[in-house]
C-alpha cells in the first residue's frame, strides 16, 4: 500500500472532522466569543494567565503530544495497520477530539477548574474525592512511563540530551522577555526559534553522554522544579518554542514522504485478532492510547490550558484542532514502522529511523535527521513529564486542602503545601519509573483510557446538568469504560502470574474506583432532571 494515499486520506478526513463536526460541537455547547474566560477573571500572573491561541496551543500540543501517539500505534502495529489506522482516525474524531473539546469547555465554564471541581458540582462531593484519588495514581503512572522514556532516550542519543538541556535555558530567557518585558511575539519567536537550532548544532558537538539511571535522577530534579515554578516563565514559553520543533519535523516528514513514496512493506494490512494471546479487543485501544483518546489530555486541557485560554472560541483550535494534529502524529508513526519496520531499541529508535529516512530525501543527512527526530520526541516526552508533575501536584493539594479548611488538620495542611505535594508525587513516580516502560506501558494505557472515560462521564453530567445534548459524549464514554475494565482485568492476572504486585495493585484500585464512579453519576447521565443548573453569563 502506498502510505502517501494513507497520510493525505487522514488529513483530508481530520479537515473535514474539524469545520464540519468541530463546528456542530461548537453550537450545541453554546460557545461564545464574547463570555470571560477565567484567564482574565482570576488572573494571577502564576497558573492563571491569557495567552494568543497560537502559544496555547503550542503549550497544550506539546503537553498532550510527549511519545505517546507515536510509541502507541507502533506497539500496536502487530495487529496490522489497517484497524490501527482505523481506530486513530475514528478515535481521534469522535473520541479523543469529543474528550479534549469537551473537557476544556467544561473547565472553562468552571471557572478554569481541574475536571475533579466539574465532578463535585456535578455528581457530587464523594465522587470528586474518589476521581483525586483515580486521577493522582494515573498521573504517577504518567510521570513513572515518561521519566524512563526520557531517560533512555537522553542515553541512546545524548545529542537530544545536550540540546534538551540548552533548550531550557532558552525557554526561561524567552518567557521572561515576552511576558516581563513584554517583547514583540513575533520577533521574540523568531530568535527564540533561531536560538533552538543553535542549541540542536550545540548537542551535535558535544553531546552528554550519561546512564539511563544518572538520568532518571537528573530529570527526578528537574520534574520538581519545574512543578512549581510560574507557568510564564518555564512551562508556556518552552512548549510554545517546542511546538515549532514538532511542526518541523511534521513537516518534514510529510514533504519527504511526498517524495520518496514509501510503501507499507512491513507491517501486513491485518495479522490476527489473537497475537500470543493478546487480543485485539481490548488490547489494541489501550495500545494506541494517546493516539486516539487520551484521559491525560482532560487533565492538560483542566489543569493548565483552561487557565491560559484568551477568548472561549479559542477552545475549538487548542482542544479539537490540537487532538486532529495529534492524529496526523499517530499516523506518520504507523507510516514509519510500515516503512522501515521495527528497529533495535523499541519504538522511539523505530520512529526516529523512519522519519530520518523520509526527511533524507529531502537534502537532510541521516546523521542529522535521525537525532533531530529523537531530540523532537524527548523534548515532547519531557513536556508531559513535568506537565504531569506539575497536575499530580494540583490532584494532591486539592484532595488535602478541604480537610485542610474544614477540619484544622495540621497533618492535611502539611500534605497540601506545594512543595511536600510536589515531593511525595516525584519521589512515588520515580520508584515506579525505575521498573522497565515495556511493563508500565500497558497499565499507563489502561488507566489512561480509563481516565478519558471518567472525564467523558464528568462532561456528560455537565451537559446533562445544563440541559444539553450529550449523546456526543455518552457514546465513547460506554464504549472506553467496556475497553478499559476488561483490559485492567487482563493486566491484573498477566501482572500476577509475572509478579509485579505492584502494578497489580494500581490495576485493582483503578478497577474498583471506576466502578464505584460510574455508581455515583449513573442517575445524572441517564435519569431526569428536575432542576437544571444556570451557567453564569
Amino acid at each position: 500500500m502506498n502510505s502517501l494515499f494513507i497520510i493525505l486520506f487522514a488529513i483530508a478526513i481530520f479537515v473535514i472532522a474539524y469545520i464540519f463536526y468541530g463546528g456542530w460541537l461548537c453550537k450545541k455547547w453554546g460557545i461564545d466569543p464574547k463570555r470571560e474566560t477565567p484567564s482574565h477573571t482570576k488572573e494571577d500572573g502564576i497558573d492563571y494567565v491569557p495567552a494568543s491561541k497560537g502559544v496555547v496551543l503550542g503549550h497544550h500540543f506539546a503537553s498532550i503530544a510527549g511519545a505517546g501517539p507515536i510509541t502507541g500505534p507502533i506497539a500496536a502495529a502487530m495487529f496490522g495497520w489497517v484497524p490501527v489506522l482505523l481506530w486513530i482516525i475514528i478515535g481521534s474524531i469522535f473520541f479523543g477530539g469529543v474528550h479534549d473539546f469537551g473537557a476544556l469547555i467544561a473547565s472553562l465554564r468552571h471557572n478554569g477548574n481541574s475536571i475533579g471541581e466539574i465532578i463535585e458540582k456535578n455528581i457530587g462531593r464523594r465522587g470528586k474525592k474518589l476521581f483525586g484519588i483515580f486521577a493522582w495514581l494515573t498521573l504517577i503512572l504518567v510521570v513513572a512511563a515518561f521519566l524512563n522514556i526520557v531517560a533512555s532516550t537522553f542515553a541512546a542519543t545524548p545529542q537530544a540530551a545536550t540540546a534538551s538541556l540548552l533548550f531550557m535555558v532558552v525557554a526561561v530567557v524567552f518567557g521572561f522577555s515576552v511576558y516581563r518585558r513584554k517583547m514583540n511575539l513575533i520577533i521574540s519567536s523568531v530568535v527564540g526559534i533561531a536560538l533552538l537550532g543553535v542549541c540542536i548544532w550545540v548537542g551535535m558537538m558535544f553531546p552528554l553522554v550519561l546512564t539511563v539511571k544518572t538520568w532518571m535522577f537528573i530529570l527526578l530534579a528537574y520534574i520538581f522544579l519545574a512543578s512549581v515554578t510560574p507557568v510564564w516563565i518555564l512551562l508556556q514559553p518552552r512548549d510554545y518554542l517546542n511546538s515549532f520543533l514538532l511542526y518541523a519535523m511534521i513537516g518534514g516528514a510529510l514533504l519527504g514522504m511526498f517524495i520518496a513514496v514509501p510503501r507499507m512493506t512491513e507491517v501486513p494490512a491485518f495479522t490476527a485478532f489473537n497475537i500470543n494471546g493478546s487480543l485485539m479487543f481490548p488490547i489494541l485501544f489501550v495500545t494506541v492510547a494517546c493516539g486516539a483518546i487520551s484521559g491525560f489530555h482532560s487533565l492538560v486541557g483542566s489543569g493548565t490550558t483552561s487557565k491560559m485560554i484568551d477568548k472561549e472560541q479559542d477552545a475549538k483550535v487548542v482542544g479539537y484542532g490540537g487532538m486532529l494534529i495529534e492524529g496526523v502524529l499517530a499516523v506518520i508513526a504507523l507510516v514509519a514502522i510500515g516503512a522501515v519496520g521495527m528497529q533495535k531499541g523499541g519504538a522511539i529508535p523505530t520512529f526516529s529511523i523512519g522519519v530520518g529516512t523520509f526527511m533524507s530525501k529531502i537534502g537532510i543527512p541521516m546523521e542529522v535527521g535521525v537525532p533531530f527526530v529523537a531530540l523532537a520526541i524527548s523534548a515532547f516526552a519531557l513536556t508531559s513529564l513535568d506537565t504531569a508533575t506539575r497536575l499530580a501536584r494540583f490532584v494532591f493539594q486539592e484532595f488535602f486542602m478541604e480537610a485542610a479548611n474544614e477540619e484544622k488538620s495540621k497533618v492535611a495542611a502539611t500534605l497540601s503545601n506545594m512543595y511536600v505535594a510536589t515531593s511525595i508525587s516525584v519521589v512515588i513516580g520515580g520508584i515506579v519509573g525505575f521498573t522497565d516502560w515495556k511493563t508500565i506501558w500497558p497499565i499507563f494505557g489502561s488507566a489512561n483510557q480509563l481516565l478519558s472515560a471518567i472525564a467523558l462521564l464528568a462532561i456528560g453530567a455537565w451537559l446533562a446538568q445544563t440541559g444539553r445534548e450529550n449523546k456526543m459524549v455518552k457514546i465513547p464514554m460506554v464504549f472506553m469504560f467496556l475497553v478499559t475494565l476488561t483490559a485492567l482485568v487482563i493486566l491484573a492476572k498477566n501482572n500476577i502470574a509475572s509478579g509485579n504486585y505492584l502494578l497489580v495493585f494500581f490495576a485493582v484500585v483503578l478497577f474498583v474506583l471506576a466502578i464505584v464512579l460510574i455508581k455515583e453519576s449513573y442517575h445524572i447521565l441517564f435519569g431526569k432532571r428536575e432542576q437544571l443548573i444556570q451557567e453564569p453569563a
